[in-house]
């Protein structure tokens, strides 16, 4: 899938979202225009993310055309248990090259980074592996509060490389500061807190893409 033109990232994180602000707060990523959506439920066991996946997925039938498409984080049955589903795996999880492998060619697959020596590696991959690859986090988040913030001079790194396929920002960015991520020459960012913890997801989005845009 082409995600050339996509912009923002957005991630429905248990962590962040309740069960039962689970499908309103997924509607209000699609209608705020996010490019893309991950549904991530790291501390849930096998059922729950079933039972997670299984409440939104009628938000991505309803105009498939229109709609973002929707990867799962890190749980390879899952994602293999609907198609079209894409996943996105972290350096710890399963390999890109057998998650590629087990996907086939034409689902999403995402790969994190976290440094000059990893994201070498996931543009060597290239796109007959990768659609795209993260790096983060750029800026310090209770998200991911085991990994060291990378900073924006990794992120000037990978713009400069110019890769052939999108890699998106993450970390601690939110709309006070995705001006310094943009001067550093990125436009996809991906932005979990400023968004979820906003009352109105969806304006939030639509805020953020603005930024991301001018």
């Amino acid at each position: 899938m082409d995600l050339s033109q996509a912009r923002f990232y957005a991630i429905l994180d248990t962590g962040y979202v309740p069960r039962s602000r689970w499908s309103k707060v997924c509607r209000a990523l699609i209608d705020g225009g996010a490019d893309i959506i991950q549904m991530r439920a790291k501390t849930e066991r096998p059922p729950e993310r079933r039972a997670l996946l299984e409440e939104i997925l009628p938000l991505f039938s309803e105009t498939r055309s229109t709609t973002p498409p929707l990867v799962i984080n890190d749980d390879i049955d899952l994602a293999l248990s609907h198609p079209g589903l894409g996943l996105h795996v972290g350096q710890d999880d399963m390999p890109a090259t057998e998650a590629r492998r087990l996907l086939g060619p034409d689902r999403i697959l995402g790969l994190s980074t976290h440094s000059r020596e990893q994201v070498a590696r996931a543009i060597a991959l290239g796109t007959g592996v990768l659609s795209y690859f993260a790096v983060g986090p750029v800026f310090a988040t209770l998200t991911k509060p085991g990994y060291r913030a990378v900073g924006l001079e990794l992120v000037a790194h990978v713009a400069n490389l110019r890769p052939e396929f999108p890699f998106f920002c993450i970390g601690g960015i939110n709309r006070g500061n995705v001006y310094q991520v943009v001067a550093a020459g990125v436009r996809r960012v991906v932005a979990v807190s400023d968004i979820l913890c906003d009352p109105y997801p969806a304006a939030a989005v639509r805020a953020m893409r603005t930024l991301l845009e001018s």
